[in-house]
């Protein structure tokens, strides 16, 4: 998983555009991106690696660092 911050919803937007251009030169096809017409928060679902780019007020109000940080820590529920 990747998390990154732009400036602005143009840099998000630029950036997002970039990360899909060069999955395409790398081979990797179909790619699913979502959030791209806000670009508040995208999100790049390149199978094997998740890309999530935010605007910083974005990426503050959903600290989606936290969550996940947490998640790895949650104790892992079996059936008995």
């Amino acid at each position: 998983m990747v998390v990154a911050s732009g400036r602005s919803q143009r840099h998000v937007g630029a950036m997002a555009g970039k990360i899909v251009e060069r999955l395409k030169a790398a081979g990797v096809t179909g790619a699913n991106v979502e959030g791209a017409r806000a670009c508040d928060w995208v999100l790049i679902d390149a199978h094997d690696v998740i890309v999530h780019l935010f605007r910083p007020e974005v990426r503050s109000f959903y600290n989606i660092e936290r969550v996940w940080s947490e998640a790895a820590h949650a104790p892992v529920k079996t059936e008995a």
